[in-house]
């Protein structure tokens, strides 16, 4: 889904998703490198450049954290955002991805702020209450996983970071910012 500010003033949207990947082990984020996941996130956006390139979008980078990965283990969520510039060209005010998940028994909901480098401070609020919003039903909720019986993700947390989130970044999303109402 997404969800548009109702304030028209502002030009940030947010689209919700559930993936069901299984049960996300979140054991990995004691350990992680945050240097090292941006470089991973850089490597897998250059490599997906090939691709937006074919479907007509322009190449991007990764250039810098705008908030370091987060994961909060008592209630089971993660946030994280990353800065993307255009590759070849200028690009002044570069689009953000404020990216928030929360791990549920059977999979995530991410909950992806998209705005502007300007605006990300001011925005980032909005994406705080939305994600305190979020939670499982009893039965569904992370703490409910049972080890005999549920499937459990073939990656890490750090993957919603560095590797499945390589995937999202760049995604044609300014058209957002010339909406009617």
């Amino acid at each position: 889904g997404l969800i548009f500010p109702q304030d028209h003033a502002k030009n940030w949207i947010v689209s919700v998703d559930f993936e069901d990947s299984g049960y996300i082990k979140d054991d990995d984020a004691r350990d992680w490198n945050a240097d090292e996941l941006l470089q991973n996130l850089k490597d897998g956006t250059e490599a997906g450049n090939e691709e937006r390139t074919r479907m007509g979008v322009p190449p991007i980078k990764v250039t810098r954290w705008i908030e370091r990965p987060q994961y909060e283990s008592g209630k089971h969520q993660l946030v994280w955002s990353a800065e993307a510039k255009l590759k070849d060209g200028e690009d002044p005010d570069p689009t953000i991805n404020y990216n928030t998940y929360v791990l549920g028994r059977e999979g995530y909901i991410s909950l992806n702020l998209i705005t502007s480098a300007s605006t990300v401070d001011a925005d980032k609020p909005a994406a705080r209450e939305l994600l305190s919003a979020v939670s499982f039903k009893e039965g569904k909720r992370y703490a409910d996983f049972n080890s005999s019986t549920d499937k459990v993700a073939a990656y890490g947390l750090a993957a919603l970071v560095a590797g499945v989130a390589a995937k999202k970044l760049g995604r044609p999303v300014k058209w957002y910012a010339d909406r009617s109402e």
